[in-house]
């Protein structure tokens, strides 16, 4: 069976969309190896963001286990002294409901390591 398309009232025929589909990551170190770089510029730049902000504007891919492996990221960040908690927000993830989630900024240190 096709779907059909329903033209506008004025006979246009809509263009289609897209649906975006994720990537999700064979396994961690992988992951971490193509994420970790986006989080550390985005430190650097001093604003406050949420990891679903970071990953959407540069389409990272899913962890393996997204449940753990986003809080894990964010915590070696931290230790590392390239990130702090900033407060909560309310999420933009589609799928989140607008949840509660933690927000970060860019230590001093993450900006100095970037000039």
């Amino acid at each position: 069976m096709t779907a059909t398309v329903q033209p506008a009232l004025d006979g246009s025929i809509p263009a289609p969309t897209k649906t975006r589909t994720q990537r999700q990551a064979e396994d961690y170190e992988t992951w971490l190896a193509e994420v970790r770089p986006r989080f550390i510029d985005a430190a650097a730049t001093g604003r406050v963001f949420t990891c679903y902000e970071i990953a959407d504007a540069h389409d990272l891919p899913a962890p393996p286990n997204p449940q753990a492996h986003w809080g894990r990221l964010m915590t070696l960040l931290r230790e590392e002294g390239y990130v702090r908690t900033a407060g909560w927000a309310c999420s933009d993830r589609p799928t989140a409901h607008h949840s509660g989630v933690r927000t970060w900024k860019g230590t001093a240190a993450a900006r100095r390591a970037a000039a």
